[in-house]
């Protein structure tokens, strides 16, 4: 379909009608619609399968525990927790507030909200946000991304087919369409992308006052540390897995690796016949290994491994007519080359050696830079690393371990600075997607003048009382 501005003006009035009706606010009813939601994610899996390999050249596994299951295991826990945490909270008013001494916290839904979502995983990062849309009991309009059509397109008729478009709907197009979106007044926006763009979304919502939802990848991508100590064979199987992932087309992948110097050549080792054992040794030959994209993300894989090919140590192989791109090794690179400025979000690696006794000033370059989604550490010193953890700035991370922080339930995803705002997944979702009124209940007895003219002299009974009662 080809949106104007006045089909996504009456989109978004039908959807404000819909939340007007009232309808939404019911805890029960919006686990009816979580059920639906997951009923039309398992019926339509076949077909999601299909889409992402379309697209992105995902094999059925990758598919499915990186989008279509992951997806369902976030509708489950909503499913599970929404009644408890949209409870209301009851608190004591304190004696201040005598003699009204009950306090209620109501958790209710923004409105209509908008969520643009992103190619890379465009079931997940759909509907993961859907689902905190549905449980925070707000109507829903979903931009899906123009960069993977067959996903958008399955996405489209799936939840055209689960739900009434005044109430979750899906709209497709370029970045016109998108700005046609932004350009309505919506309750809440939530963007999954690049920081280019969550400027540009955060300045649209600024013009209406919406409270916006970042999560983005960081202007200079993720670093991971591997320290002297590590267990260099359990590192390396680690970060191939991870870059061999979606082709690296991932906003808390690794954008480069910092390693020790005194065990950089061991390392590459174990990171090469990693790379081998799990995709052989050509990617772009393996039905199982995804592609890029589109041709202007090949693109610009290729630009970068011609500046860097004399340092190319490993992969390098690609096929412009496939746009399949190898996990490509670039040894060794500097921490102010410029390849490790910029969020790569391909299969490149930059590996940076650093003397494992600077690793202070090493943290000090990754602290002044923007600040990353993630951070992974590998090292045999746990308390370091947790020290490190505690005191860094990022949006999640492993020690020994990559990306499965993001699989934990009852814990949130979230960016900071160039890396987004809020968080979400299950409860932490929930309250993204919500905001917190506070409710005082007033009493018309026993009520005190404590807080009425006159107040009298500085030592009174009042002045007495209030320095008593606000202690």
């Amino acid at each position: 379909m080809s949106w104007t501005e006045q089909d996504i003006q009456k989109l978004v009035s039908s959807q404000r009608r819909f939340f007007a009706s009232g309808q939404t606010l019911d805890v029960g009813w919006r686990i009816r619609q979580l059920k639906t939601l997951k009923q039309a994610v398992l019926r339509w899996r076949p077909r999601l399968e299909k889409a992402l390999h379309q697209d992105l050249g995902r094999a059925p596994a990758e598919a499915y525990f990186c989008d279509i299951g992951s997806s369902v295991a976030e509708i489950n826990e909503c499913i599970r927790g929404l009644r408890r945490w949209a409870r209301p909270e009851t608190h004591f008013s304190g004696l201040t507030c005598f003699p009204s001494l009950i306090t209620h916290v109501y958790k209710m839904p923004y409105g209509t909200t908008l969520i643009i979502s992103p190619f890379n995983f465009p079931i997940l990062l759909s509907l993961g946000a859907l689902a905190a849309a549905i449980s925070g009991g707000n109507t829903a309009v979903i931009k899906a991304s123009s960069k993977s059509p067959h996903c958008t397109e399955a996405l489209r008729q799936m939840l055209a087919e689960a739900f009434p478009n005044d109430y979750i709907a899906v709209v497709d197009g370029g970045h016109d369409v998108a700005d046609l979106c932004l350009a309505q007044r919506f309750d809440k926006i939530f963007y999954t992308g690049s920081p280019q763009v969550g400027r540009h979304v955060l300045s649209s919502a600024a013009e209406n006052l919406t409270p916006v939802g970042l999560e983005l990848g960081g202007e200079t991508g993720n670093w991971c540390i591997v320290r002297a100590d590590a267990d260099l064979k359990d590192a390396a199987r680690k970060i191939a897995f991870f870059k061999l992932c979606n082709a690296g087309q991932i906003c808390i992948d690794i954008n480069q690796v910092a390693v020790a110097e005194e065990v950089a050549d061991a390392f590459l080792q174990e990171l090469k016949a990693a790379f081998t054992a799990q995709i052989g040794p050509n990617a772009t030959e393996n039905d199982e290994y995804p592609r890029m994209v589109s041709k202007a993300a090949w693109d610009r894989c290729r630009d970068w491994a011609r500046h860097y090919f004399n340092r190319i140590v490993y992969g390098g192989q690609a096929d412009s007519t496939t746009l399949k791109f190898a996990p490509t090794v670039i040894y060794p690179v500097g921490a102010d080359d410029e390849i490790v400025k910029h969020e790569l979000f391909g299969p490149l690696l930059p590996v940076v050696p650093y003397p494992d006794r600077e690793i202070d000033a090493l943290l000090d370059t990754i602290a002044g830079r923007e600040h990353g989604l993630a951070l992974y550490l590998f090292t045999r010193d746990v308390p370091w690393a947790k020290r490190v953890m505690a005191t860094q700035q990022y949006g999640g991370g492993c020690i020994n371990e990559v990306c499965l922080h993001i699989m934990v339930k009852g814990v949130p995803f979230n960016g900071v600075g160039h890396s987004g705002m809020g968080a979400y997944h299950g409860e932490w979702g929930f309250r993204e997607f919500t905001h917190p009124s506070t409710v005082l209940i007033g009493s018309r007895h026993f009520n005190m003048p404590l807080r009425e003219h006159p107040y009298g002299d500085a030592g009174g009974w009042k002045m007495r009382l209030l320095e008593l009662f606000e202690r």
